[in-house]
Formats: C-alpha cells, structure tokens, sequence
C-alpha cells in the first residue's frame, strides 16, 4: 500500500457533506459571533419561530399608513431570519406545499412577537417593527413587498445615496455571510445572484402588529 494513500476513498456525495458540515460549522460560529455583539436574540420557544429580533434606535422619521410616525432614536424592533427553523426548501424550488409552510411560520412567528410585546413592560416604548429583507436580485423586490403587505408590513422606500468603498464592502460581505448560511442550510435555495443582495425595507407599526394578532395570540 503506497504512502499517503487512504483505504477507504471518499465518495463524491460524502465529500459534499464534509464540505456542508464545514461550511455549517463555520458560518454557524460566525453568526452567533455577530448575534452576541449585536444583540439579536430568539424571544419564543416555539419550533415554528422563523424569526429573532434586535431592539435598536431608528434613524429617520417616517410616518406609517396608520397614522404612526417613528422618529428619529425612536426604539423599533429588527427582525432577523431563524435560519435553523427556516422551513426547507425542495430541491426543486419552491413548491405551493413550502409557501403553505412559510406563511404558517410568519404567522405564527408575529402572533409571538404580539405575545411578548404584551408582556414585556420594558418595551412599551417600542413603536415599530422593521423587516430589512436582503433579497437576491431587484426583480424580487415587488413580489416580496406583495408578500409582506399580507401581514401588514408596508414597504419604505430609502433614500438613494452614493455608498462608500466602506458601505459597498460591508454590504458585500454581509450578501455572503448571508449566501453561505442559505448554502449550508438549504442549498436547493442557493442562487449564485445572491452573492449581491438588494435591500428591500418594511414597517409595521406595533399598533397594527397588536390589532391583528391580540384575538390570537
């Protein structure tokens, strides 16, 4: 038996899955890494949760169609996608059985953020949630604000601004960072246009968030 030379070959499939669990194992680190500094935490113990949130201050004023208006320094709350308990995808794409799925998980996922905001005193102040949804390519942007609207999210349109060599670099490697956890939890979702994500920004005031979750919750 020649030097070097393994007994037992390594198959193509379970190359792939070495590769996966690293790729897993790695971005995983990463992310708690930036959750702890940034503060995003899980609020619900329910397997169904798709969502965790950061509380942080908003930086301009804005009025929602109910009247809310949010002003600069105002407390809001972000969301942040789950991505353990994000339902997969089919390897073929997505299916009407997935978008079942997913509307199930956001719903379920609101009506627990409801359940908390009506718990927690120490976020009365909080006026808003905000959705920075990071989508691959432009074209997905008005399907996904259709989307959103049906939970009551409304899309605001940002103001366009030359980006720095900083911003444009930070956004690159946060369409990775973002990349990679898609590809190390569900590859059939992988698409190679998401290495650039475009920002599609939605609010829903927590008035709204409350009137349509409070007989459910």
């Amino acid at each position: 038996m020649g030097a070097g030379r393994s007994t037992f070959p390594v198959s193509h499939a379970q190359a792939n899955a070495l590769g996966q669990t690293w790729i897993r194992a790695l971005v995983t680190g990463i992310d708690g890494r930036l959750r702890l500094h940034y503060g995003v935490r899980e609020f619900s113990q329910s397997p169904d949760c798709i969502f965790r949130i950061q509380v942080v201050p908003a930086k301009t004023d804005i009025t929602l169609s109910d009247g809310t208006r949010v002003r600069a320094n105002d407390r809001i709350i972000d969301l942040h996608l789950w991505n353990e308990q994000i339902p997969l995808m089919p390897p073929g794409g997505p299916t009407l059985a997935w978008a079942r799925q997913m509307n199930r998980a956001v719903d379920i996922s609101l009506r627990e953020l409801a359940t908390l905001l009506k718990r927690r005193k120490d976020l009365d102040d909080v006026v808003a949630v905000r959705a920075n949804m990071k989508l691959g390519c432009s074209g997905e942007s008005d399907q996904v604000t259709r989307i959103a609207a049906r939970f009551g999210f409304e899309r605001i349109p940002q103001r366009a601004a030359r980006m720095s060599l900083g911003q444009c670099l930070r956004r690159f490697g946060e369409s990775i960072l973002i990349s990679m956890m898609v590809l190390a939890r569900n590859p059939a979702a992988f698409r190679m246009r998401g290495l650039w994500r475009d920002s599609t920004v939605a609010f829903l005031s927590i008035r709204s968030l409350l009137h349509r979750y409070e007989m459910k919750s």
